[in-house]
């Protein structure tokens, strides 16, 4: 009974505290590992096609066509005009299928790609992932240079879009030329 009840225990502990574990964990500084991406638009991305031309951003959500994640995509649509006037490229990414996420992006009438990362090799390499198989809510900030310049840890949903906007402003990501 004793050794049951233990194993119940070390159980439910590794089920709280395996999704906040990571195996390797990009920090501000680092290089961003190259990535090449499916976009909800049917284009692919590549870090590589981005260092030395543009910042951009990478907003993590857990999975497609749930609460938080529909609240945070909605808030950088609603939020994309204050994000354009930076000379910067943004995203929402998630492990999700293309499918999945072209749909979802679909449904919310998006104006900005969503990135699939069924593989997830980058959410891997970034350390976003967690012991379920999602991805922890985290965005990434990279300069032009291709080098990781902020890391947000504790996005709020609902006004992720605006907060999006004024740390562009913040870490002096250039303004678009009009």
């Amino acid at each position: 009974m004793f050794r049951r009840r233990v194993c119940q225990i070390c159980t439910w502990v590794l089920w709280f505290v395996t999704p906040t574990l990571v195996t390797a964990e990009v920090s501000v500084g680092d290089a961003m590992p190259d990535f090449e991406l499916i976009g909800s638009d049917g284009d692919t991305y590549k870090g590589s096609s981005l260092r030395g031309k543009q910042a951009y951003v990478i907003a993590w959500f857990p999975k497609a066509f749930t609460g938080g994640c529909t609240k945070e995509c909605k808030s950088m649509r609603e939020f994309g005009e204050d994000l354009r006037q930076f000379d910067v490229a943004y995203f929402t990414a998630s492990v999700d299928g293309e499918k999945k996420n072209a749909d979802f992006a679909e449904s919310l009438d998006l104006d900005y790609p969503i990135l699939s990362d069924p593989e997830k090799k980058l959410s891997k390499a970034l350390g976003c992932l967690n012991g379920r198989g999602f991805t922890n809510r985290w965005t990434y900030y990279v300069d032009k240079d291709g080098v990781v310049i902020h890391i947000d840890r504790s996005v709020k949903t609902t006004t992720h879009g605006k907060e999006i906007a004024a740390k562009l402003g913040e870490l002096g990501i250039a303004k678009r030329q009009k």
